[in-house]
């Protein structure tokens, strides 16, 4: 399998809904963020393309056939010229809109995370994610919003300069099926286009994660006399869900 379509738009830009919209369309798996929460084997891969070191796109995401969100669409121009025959969508949404979105999801969750606790493995791969957003792409830090809403018009500027315009579509996904169907050369179905991943839905997300593993993680945390990491407000919960999967089955944690 080969990346067939590579996302260049920041985070809050619809990612989600695209994502859905692209696997609807046979465009899946589709890489996004929260792929690699999913699957913490692949943050050495990108932690190592953070740093600058060279990587094997085809090897980072050969079970892939597309691309979106960060932090793929950081190197949205080594995946360019590593998978030339891939077509470019670059997202977007109005400047104010995405950043109200961003700075009430993203931005604010990475600026808050160290004023809670979170699991130890994940750490690292949070404060590159700060450094990919703010030093590397806004300039600045996650929350500066003139410094972020620069690079974010920055970047389609530079998207547009690059990618020659038979293989780039810039789309707002409130747009619909159509003009994105039209790029891809595929049907458009007869189904309602995705709407995912509200502000609502990013911090239930980020915050809970699926009912069995609620109670994995409240049981252990109680176990440790952690139980107010247990508390449904906890906003890390389902990435340090995620670190217990990752330890050990569901069968081997039910002593908890």
């Amino acid at each position: 399998m080969s990346i067939q379509l590579i996302g260049s738009g920041f985070g809050r830009t619809g990612t989600t809904s695209l994502k859905e919209a692209l696997e609807t369309l046979g465009f899946g798996p589709c890489h996004h963020a929260m792929e690699v929460l999913a699957n913490p084997g692949q943050i050495p891969d990108w932690r190592r393309a953070l740093a600058g070191e060279p990587v094997d796109w085809s090897a980072v995401l050969g079970s892939y056939r597309a691309q979106l969100d960060w932090p793929g669409a950081h190197f949205w121009r080594e995946l360019a010229a590593a998978f030339p025959q891939a077509k470019v969508l670059h997202s977007v949404r109005p400047v104010e809109a995405w950043w109200t979105s961003y700075s009430a999801t993203i931005g604010k969750h990475l600026h808050e995370r160290r004023d809670r606790p979170s699991p130890v493995g994940l750490r690292p791969w949070f404060d590159d994610l700060e450094d990919m957003i703010g030093r590397q792409t806004f300039g600045s830090t996650v929350l500066d919003k003139e410094a972020a809403i620069a690079a974010y018009l920055r970047r389609t500027d530079e998207v547009r300069a690059a990618i020659p315009s038979s293989r780039l579509l810039v789309f707002d996904v409130a747009e619909g099926w159509e003009p994105l169907c039209e790029f891809l050369g595929v049907p458009v179905p007869d189904r309602p286009f995705p709407q995912l991943n509200s502000t609502a839905q990013f911090w239930q997300s980020v915050g809970a994660a699926d009912p069995r593993a609620r109670t994995l993680f409240r049981r252990f945390a109680n176990r440790l006399g952690l139980g107010r990491l247990a508390s449904p407000h906890f906003g890390i919960q389902a990435v340090a869900t995620q670190e217990l999967y990752m330890a050990s089955r569901l069968d081997q944690l039910a002593m908890f």
